[in-house]
């Protein structure tokens, strides 16, 4: 068998090997996607990928697992072993990865004041029931054991959180409970304090930093670490940004391919790296991240583009060539190839088949649930998508003044079937008026609560506002009001079928459209959500994520795998009273010009 050994040099059978990988996310590319992906990274003089592995994709409800299709990371390891390369996991229950609630499940938060990512006995004994599905479809992954993989993540990033040194060791210890004999290791900020805080360097589990610049420098501080705890290791860059990530309403963020491959070309100089993104993909679903910035939570972009060497949809870009030349100046004799190239095609237009309202056809879809005070996303369901919350308020016949208390993270409001306002993080909790009917003695209102993502990263990770929906309640006047009616929006597959679409069209209500046509041959392709509102869109009972007129990008990727040679089935679900005609696709996505930094 092979062996994978940490010493002054990473030794692959005792032969030393610089480490020159790159970041694919298995889970934010269809499979069929995965093999192209993984030979255009070993065809750029790469030798190892690397993937992280979220806990909420793979346990989504608790004891429930699922790791098929997209999910198979089993699959996708065997697949690059099969191209010669070497594999870095990530299964720390905690990824960031601008990934919802940081790989967190959302039914954790069922459990009252739990502390997140520590040695809280309720959080640890979550951790052992996943890594009792887990560690056992790793371990014969392993280079010991016939595998590539050569190393397991213990925690991500634990030193820009806490310093629960007894977690660390915990989860250490869980860890090789399971047979897992290849090193393990942390990646932090190369900072002390956060070096200091994430690792556990006094128990000889190997130390990497994350950066994207300033390679020398990093390496350097990481250098200085190492020698000051007496470890004589080899220097690794574990996140190497090539690219940022994106928010909704924010200008795009690119780095330039010169600037880039210079920095790379000096950290291969000294020690090795993880290019982060290499490709970085699509957060499909409801799985995109937020950002916390002060008061105000930011959530991120479905496209998980990143500026990567290869774009979202895989294409090798001017980075991916300047790169590859990088690493042929510092490492000659490395294998390289040209890349394989994609084809993407505009599939058509088709207009809007059907539409409803989801006030029309809400109690088709689903049996309301009822309860005296407003219950949370996380408690009513699987925690992601929407909530409607219908109740019915004493009409005093004047002005009605409410407030929508302790609610995340953006909500509508309908009364009597009439739009009133649209709230946000930003405006919540805020006292509006709403009129009632004259001679009506009750005001029907409905409040469509969506949840933009969990944050992912700092120190809102715990914060009651992870929770999402109403918290506190609706008040009128100066009083709670009791008496709601649950109508959660998770738009799976089961519930998308029942939509009755002739319940009623109003294009002022959130609705749904049906968009059903025939495709001879599938192709990957965009869709353009230029003039949509805001929304999803689910093709086939996939769900590709959200779209949002605040840009920077206006369409969703639509790999062929979601498609079919016949008839298909779109449905978009459209939030802000926008009516929509069309189903538009495209070749190519549509972008606002982008920032080069």
């Amino acid at each position: 068998m092979k062996t994978f050994e940490i010493k002054e040099e990473f030794l692959v059978d005792g032969q030393p090997v610089k480490l020159i990988s790159g970041a694919i996310h298995y889970f934010r590319l269809p499979q069929s996607q995965w093999e192209d992906s993984l030979y255009n990274l070993k065809a750029l003089g790469a030798n190892t990928v690397e993937t992280y592995i979220p806990w909420n994709l793979h346990e989504p409800q608790e004891g429930q697992f699922d790791f098929e299709g997209m999910n198979d990371f089993t699959t996708f390891v065997n697949m690059a072993q099969d191209l010669g390369l070497l594999v870095i996991l990530r299964p720390s229950v905690y990824i960031c990865a601008e990934w919802e609630f940081g790989g967190l499940p959302a039914w954790l938060l069922k459990e009252p004041g739990i502390r997140l990512r520590s040695a809280d006995p309720r959080f640890m004994e979550k951790v052992k029931n996943y890594y009792k599905v887990l560690l056992p479809k790793i371990i014969p992954l392993q280079i010991t054991h016939g595998g590539p993989v050569i190393m397991l993540q213990i925690e991500n990033e634990y030193g820009s959180y806490a310093m629960d040194k007894e977690y660390l060791r915990q989860t250490k210890q869980l860890i090789e409970s399971y047979e897992i004999t290849v090193p393990l290791f942390t990646s932090d900020g190369t900072w002390l304090e956060a070096l200091d805080a994430g690792t556990l360097i006094e128990d000889d589990v190997f130390v990497t930093g994350n950066f994207g610049s300033q390679s020398k420098e990093n390496s350097q501080v990481l250098k200085a670490y190492f020698e000051e705890h007496g470890k004589k290791w080899p220097l690794m860059c574990m996140e190497y940004w090539d690219g940022w990530f994106n928010r909704w309403g924010e200008p795009i963020v690119k780095r330039e391919a010169k600037n880039l491959a210079n920095e790379v070309k000096a950290m291969l100089e000294v020690g090795s790296l993880n290019l982060y993104m290499f490709h970085g993909g699509t957060t499909f679903g409801f799985y995109n991240g937020c950002s916390a910035r002060g008061n105000n939570d930011l959530p991120q972009l479905t496209s998980y583009d990143y500026d990567a060497l290869l774009t979202e949809d895989g294409e090798p870009t001017e980075k991916y060539y300047a790169v590859q030349q990088a690493i042929k100046e510092v490492c000659p004799d490395v294998w390289q190839a040209e890349p394989r190239k994609k084809s993407l095609q505009d599939l058509g237009d088709y207009p809007i088949t059907a539409s409803v309202s989801l006030l029309h056809t809400k109690d088709k879809m689903m049996d309301g649930l009822s309860s005296l005070y407003p219950l949370t996303m996380e408690n009513v369901s699987t925690g992601y998508g929407y909530v409607l919350y219908s109740l019915a308020l004493k009409n005093y016949q004047h002005e009605n003044k409410l407030r929508i208390i302790e609610t995340n993270d953006r909500a509508h409001v309908y009364a009597d079937g009439h739009f009133q306002l649209v709230q946000d993080q930003t405006t919540l909790g805020e006292e509006f008026m709403v009129h009632g009917q004259a001679g009506n003695e009750q005001i029907q209102l409905d409040v469509l609560v969506e949840n933009h993502g969990r944050v992912n990263y700092g120190a809102k990770l715990n914060n009651p506002a992870q929770t999402k929906g109403i918290r506190g309640g609706i008040m009128q006047d100066i009083h709670f009001h009791q008496g709601y009616v649950h109508y959660p929006l998770p738009l799976d597959q089961e519930q998308l079928q029942k939509i009755d679409y002739d319940a009623g069209k109003d294009p002022s209500h959130p609705s749904f459209y049906q968009v059903t046509f025939d495709l001879m041959e599938p192709a990957d392709t965009y869709i353009d959500c230029s003039s949509y509102g805001k929304g999803v869109i689910i093709v086939n009972g996939f769900n590709l994520g959200r779209y949002w007129n605040r840009g920077p990008i206006y369409s969703l990727y639509c790999p062929k795998d979601f498609l079919k040679a016949g008839k298909n089935e779109v449905v978009i679900f459209e939030t802000e009273g926008v009516e929509i005609y069309t189903l538009k696709f495209s070749a190519e996505p549509n972008i606002e010009t982008a920032n080069e930094q």
